[in-house]
């Protein structure tokens, strides 16, 4: 049901005014570069030779390291204080950071979310969804990101998962990603809408919806879409965003059935909803109850879109890239389809 809101949102929601996004070139708004394991299947730590005749090592994240990890995200992504310790304090383990090492001091890092990529008539899939990959200003240009995530790949083959996702911050990093063998395979369709363009307010239709809750509602109406999974400590996770601002995750019921919608405070009056998900009618029903659950100046507003949006320009709606790490995978994959990632937590 979720995919059908975004291939017919702009006919069906009857709202005069309402155009694909399109972000001022002042204020962009990218993702993240891409911002349960078991610790006795790590692999050995990887050594590599530096210019400088040190050594590189690649490792799971310490305790001891969460200074550093925190002063290297705030230095690559600009996020503030709140943020990133909103992560340490509702996700963070030592196995779900790696870093890789260099001189005594940690370089680069990925985290990592533990999801399922649900193929109906498929199967699900364990996968790795990297998040936060991050490279020192100062050592940049030298294969660090490159030899992290080849190590990652290594550990993740240990812990019997398949599947590597991962969104890009930037069309650039497309390429960057593609060259680590990943491929484009999650697509999702962004509009703006202003409070002129809702229709008049009603009966309270949305309600805040707990973690699981949440999760629980999604999947429902994503059953019969190829889409990431999330476990309710992920969404935990982004609860936790949503609650630095305006926003929150919240469902409905309506006459034409469930919706879900998770709300997000991007700063200037922007709420970013991240997804919105329901049949046509039923997110057109809770339009008139946005203005109440998550105000706004706009809201920019992302939901799934169809593989047959797509075949005209083979770049639209790029979003989110996967790599399979079993070739038999890969090979049997078809990379014309087109699935659903949704929270990113970017």
């Amino acid at each position: 049901m979720g995919h059908r809101l975004f291939c017919g949102i702009l006919r069906l929601l009857g709202l005069p005014g309402l155009r694909p996004y399109r972000p001022p070139e002042e204020r962009c708004i990218p993702p993240f570069i891409n911002k349960k394991s078991n610790r006795a299947a790590e692999p050995s730590a990887a050594l590599f030779p530096t210019e400088k005749g040190a050594a590189m090592q690649v490792r799971l994240s310490r305790r001891e390291d969460i200074p550093a990890l925190r002063e290297l995200w705030c230095l690559a992504f600009g996020d503030d204080g709140a943020y990133v310790d909103n992560f340490f304090a509702t996700y963070y383990r030592t196995e779900r950071v790696l870093v890789l090492e260099a001189e005594g001091a940690v370089r680069a890092m990925t985290a990592w979310f533990d999801t399922q990529f649900v193929v109906p008539g498929r199967g699900e899939y364990r996968s790795a969804y990297l998040y936060a990959v991050a490279t020192h200003p100062d050592w940049r240009s030298r294969g660090l990101s490159g030899r992290l995530l080849a190590w990652a790949d290594d550990y993740f083959r240990s812990l019997g998962i398949p599947a590597v996702t991962t969104v890009p911050a930037q069309p650039s990093l497309h390429n960057f990603f593609g060259a680590n063998g990943f491929g484009e395979c999650f697509r999702h369709m962004e509009l703006s809408l202003t409070p002129e363009e809702l229709p008049p307010a009603g009966a309270p239709v949305l309600r805040q919806a707990d973690p699981g809750v949440y999760g629980r509602v999604r999947e429902t109406l994503l059953a019969d879409l190829p889409h990431i999974a999330y476990p309710e400590d992920a969404i935990r996770y982004q609860a936790g965003c949503c609650a630095l601002g305006t926003g929150g995750l919240f469902v409905g019921d309506t006459a034409a059935g469930p919706l879900c919608l998770c709300a997000e405070d991007a700063g200037d009056g922007l709420v970013v909803l991240k997804e919105y998900l329901g049949s046509p009618e039923a997110c057109r029903l809770a339009l008139s109850d946005l203005g109440r659950v998550a105000p706004a100046r706009r809201w920019l507003v992302r939901g799934p879109r169809m593989a047959d949006e797509c075949a005209a320009n083979r770049t639209k709606g790029q979003f989110g890239m996967l790599k399979w790490l079993a070739p038999e995978l890969s090979r049997s994959w078809d990379w014309d389809s087109v699935a659903y990632l949704g929270l990113a937590f970017d």
